[in-house]
């Protein structure tokens, strides 16, 4: 005797789980089988697949082909072979002036002037109860001032920490940080320049702003060391060079005439 079939609600849901896979598979082998029409479709993948990295690989080539034609032009333009001749001296004119304007490296012997904040004191140093913080850290002015008597003395380049200065560098001080190109930097500042140290040593030695700063530096423990190199390279500044002023424009007189007024400001400009 045959035991009564079970209602469909009392099948084992592992059961019910592989027929639905079983089913499901079937019905991918038939559309495959239907689309493929009895090819490989990996086959075709692959095919359509190298054509497309081919293709691609063609326009790379297309497209350096026409870099590197773009980048010969620009090299004939920067070189002065293609152009009004006149373009030509302007670029030698401005190549001879690379070195003034410190776009250029300098090599040579050197200075090395290092200014630093001076170190923390116990709370209960007397010395320390009578001054400020201020009075304890190195300031703009005292880097400004090494710079200049550098310069005086002879310098033919500077670096501050690891920038090259040239004559539109701003020293800036914030706190105790410095600001110098948009950079930030914390101290021990060093500055080093590159020129005749003799020249440059009896420079800081005489400048009365750098005096006041050793003797100051001596009697709070600012730091202050000097040394020298055999041959140091201070590389060209490669920042922009581009100087942006203001302009004062004209006051207009009561019943002045203001295309005149205006006329007259583009002549001082």
């Amino acid at each position: 005797m045959q035991r009564p079939s079970l209602p469909l609600s009392r099948l084992h849901p592992a059961v019910l789980v592989s027929g639905l896979v079983f089913a499901l598979a079937g019905i991918m082998f038939a559309a495959a089988a239907t689309t493929s029409q009895g090819t490989d479709l990996r086959a075709q993948r692959a095919l359509e697949l190298r054509d497309l990295v081919r293709q691609k690989s063609e326009r790379v080539v297309r497209l350096e082909d026409s870099v590197a034609a773009s980048q010969r032009i620009v090299d004939d333009l920067a070189a002065g072979r293609v152009g009004d001749p006149e373009a030509v001296v302007a670029r030698n004119a401005i190549e001879g002036l690379k070195d003034d304007v410190g776009l250029t490296p300098v090599t040579g012997r050197s200075l090395t002037v290092s200014l630093d904040d001076a170190p923390l004191r116990e709370p209960d140093d007397p010395l320390w109860q009578t001054l400020t913080p201020d009075d304890v850290i190195v300031h703009q002015a005292d880097v400004q001032a090494v710079v200049n008597a550098l310069w005086r003395g002879g310098a033919t380049g500077i670096q501050v920490m690891d920038q090259r200065i040239i004559n539109t560098s701003s020293i800036q001080c914030v706190g105790n940080t410095l600001l110098l190109h948009g950079r930030v930097y914390s101290p021990p500042f060093v500055i080093t320049a590159v020129g005749p140290v003799k020249k440059m040593r009896a420079s800081l030695r005489e400048d009365p702003m750098v005096s006041a700063y050793r003797d100051w530096a001596g009697a709070v423990g600012l730091g202050y060391e000097l040394s020298r190199s055999a041959e140091t390279t201070i590389p060209g500044y490669e920042g922009s060079i581009t100087t942006e002023y203001a302009r004062v424009p004209i006051p207009l007189t009561p019943g002045a005439d203001p295309a005149a007024s205006a006329s007259a400001s583009q002549a001082q400009q």
